[in-house]
């Protein structure tokens, strides 16, 4: 991606990011149906029709969003992976990685869970190829530490524990845990989540 260079290029760079965090708020609020191009406009000090020579339309929006934040997630976690420390070294990177994301992008997960269906189906694809390939790392690197797991059960535990950490939002909406002791909380759950010992329900001793 080319850096812009110049003042202009780097406000109208600024405004396009403003635009995009402005609509991660909105559309988590209000749902991405019932925000207006005026709306976008007011949440960062411009009008509805100046919000077009930043973006197309409403619909490109979502889709910077949407498909920006896969993409941080599938590129953090390929660093993660390719520091080349060991495996419980790694694992535990990227469920820190993973947990500080939930805890600060709270408004674009909201989105992402409810407003995914109104991508257009080439966006929605590529949200779903970025996020597959993040899903991959973790599993590769869950094996690695553990390699009598077979891929179907890494799976199942790395798509639970994204299922545990990406609850954040509705988990602390209103809560007053301090966000420090929350990470902590999360990235010991997830870790214990991803580690455990395999124990059929039926199999555990009955009380």
């Amino acid at each position: 991606m080319t850096r812009p260079t110049t003042h202009r290029d780097r406000a109208k760079a600024e405004r396009r990011a403003s635009l995009v965090t402005a609509a991660a708020r909105l559309f988590a609020a209000h749902g991405y149906a019932a925000v207006t191009i005026d709306q976008l406009g007011t949440a960062v000090g411009i009008s509805g029709p100046a919000v077009y020579r930043h973006f197309p339309g409403k619909q490109m929006v979502l889709e910077e969003l949407l498909v920006g934040v896969s993409t941080r997630l599938h590129e953090g976690g390929r660093e993660v992976c390719a520091a080349g420390s060991p495996p419980s070294e790694t694992l535990r990177a990227l469920v820190e990685f993973h947990t500080r994301f939930a805890l600060v992008e709270t408004d674009v997960i909201r989105v992402q869970d409810r407003d995914l269906p109104s991508l257009n189906p080439l966006a929605r694809d590529q949200v779903r190829t970025l996020q597959r390939a993040y899903v991959d790392d973790w599993v590769a690197t869950l094996r690695a530490l553990d390699p009598t797991l077979s891929d179907p059960l890494a799976r199942l535990r790395v798509h639970a524990v994204f299922g545990l950490l990406n609850s954040t939002p509705h988990a602390l909406r209103g809560s007053r845990a301090d966000r420090a002791v929350a990470a902590n909380e999360l990235a010991a759950a997830a870790w214990a989540a991803l580690t455990a010992a395999a124990s059929p329900i039926g199999d555990a001793p009955r009380a």
